[in-house]
């Protein structure tokens, strides 16, 4: 058995997962009705969605318990990376949805869940989650309240004795440890995922909503391949997209799969550590980037609002367009940790332009549809952003700091030994 386990391990997780998904396509395919394969899957999510909050709580903790300088300028400027890349996806989708108009057959079915009423209430849920009982945040998965009570405690801690700091220490390593057992069963989770995908969903979204589709994908793909590397690059002054296709393979390969940035955030920080970058930072910034960092809801959002406008014969001018992009990207930033969040938001967006709730929420139906592609995409976008612009601001300060880059970016050898 241990040398089964071994030769298991030798093979790249980026190999693995590739002989998972086309195991679970073609038993999709030929056994549709072993529903235990598609348990995997579930098992999966499940698990990662259990350690996640728990990870989340314990490494912001420790770190900031154990940490000498605080947070510094790379903190600053990933969460603006986080925020100027969600406003451009934003603007993206209008400029797509304008030369690409769409409209839609519009549904009965509408969502059970009720919308917000406007951004006020967006903004107010984000706060409360802030202050919500910590017990409750780390049961919920509310990453907001979870972020909020670790840099309090942590904070709070930077005076405790050595012995409790080295506890905070042991605990967070082994909770980490768990979290590399658990990722390293990814490729049967992707086995099960595919397989459920494959044997529950023909079509029809293809045949119906095949334009609308390949708007939303398409302006994902855009934000993913083309403005997120480029804003990286002149971020770093040099080719950043070695570092974009890193990220897309090892974080939005299982995003896409998973459907769940909260989920992606264990294989996010894994991924993290490979990178060779600083645990204190991207403790606080990989939980926080699936908070805000929210590119694909942005477009989501947008995309679907100027939809049903078009659908309307409503006439979208240009400043309009422009509020709307504001307007998505701060809404976008509070749909995460929301099954179909961002689908539940566009309500509210429509709302500017005087459509009906009823008529926003068939439009939401119809997004609930496509969301089998729409969200996976999404969440791949999102999730790979997260890591890709936390090491974009740690990677910058070695620039400025004269330290080494990876040599995939341009140094002579990996510099993961000199992140000590």
């Amino acid at each position: 058995m241990k040398a089964v386990v071994k030769k298991y391990l030798e093979v790249s997780l980026i190999g693995r997962i590739l002989i998972g998904l086309i195991c679970g396509a073609v038993l999709g395919l030929t056994v549709p009705g072993a529903a235990v394969i598609g348990l995997l899957g579930d098992l999966f999510v499940g698990a990662l969605k259990a350690i996640a909050p728990i990870l989340v709580f314990v490494l912001v903790l420790s770190a900031l318990a154990q940490s000498r300088n605080g947070m510094d300028k790379r903190f600053g400027r990933v969460i603006f990376l986080y925020l100027f890349t969600t406003l451009v996806a934003a603007l993206v989708a209008v400029v797509g949805s304008f030369m690409f108009p769409q409209t839609l057959v519009l549904v009965e079915s509408t969502a059970e869940q009720t919308p917000p009423s406007g951004i006020i209430e967006v903004l107010q849920n984000l706060l409360m989650n802030i202050v919500s009982n910590p017990v409750a945040s780390l049961v919920n998965a509310n990453y907001i309240g979870i972020l909020a009570w670790a840099v309090v405690l942590g904070l709070a801690m930077k005076k405790a004795s050595d012995t409790t700091k080295k506890l905070l220490n042991d605990v967070s390593d082994a909770v980490s440890k768990a979290v590399r057992w658990i990722i390293n069963f990814a490729p049967f989770g992707i086995m099960g995922l595919v397989f459920t995908n494959v044997s529950t969903n023909g079509l029809d979204i293809f045949t119906t909503y095949g334009k609308l589709l390949l708007l939303l994908v398409g302006c994902m793909f855009f934000v993913s391949f083309i403005i997120n590397p480029v804003v990286a690059s002149v971020t770093l002054r040099r080719n950043a997209f070695p570092l974009m296709w890193r990220c897309v393979k090892e974080s939005g390969v299982t995003a896409f799969f998973t459907r769940s940035s909260a989920a992606n955030i264990p294989v996010n920080m894994e991924l993290c550590e490979k990178l060779g970058l600083d645990k204190e930072m991207y403790s606080v910034s990989i939980p926080l980037g699936a908070t805000i960092n929210m590119d694909g809801a942005a477009i989501t959002i947008s995309v679907m609002t100027l939809a049903a406008a078009h659908t309307l014969g409503i006439t979208v001018d240009v400043p309009t367009a422009l509020v709307l992009c504001v307007l998505s990207a701060l809404a976008a930033c509070g749909a995460s940790g929301v099954a179909g969040g961002s689908l539940l938001l566009i309500p509210m967006a429509c709302s500017m332009f005087g459509i009906s709730n009823d008529i926003a929420m068939q439009v939401v139906g119809v997004g609930f549809i496509i969301g089998v592609v729409q969200d996976s995409v999404e969440t791949a976008l999102n999730s790979s952003g997260d890591v890709l612009f936390a090491a974009t601001a740690e990677y910058r300060q070695w620039i400025d700091e004269g330290r080494e880059l990876p040599e995939f970016l341009g140094g002579k050898r990996s510099s993961k030994k000199q992140t000590a």
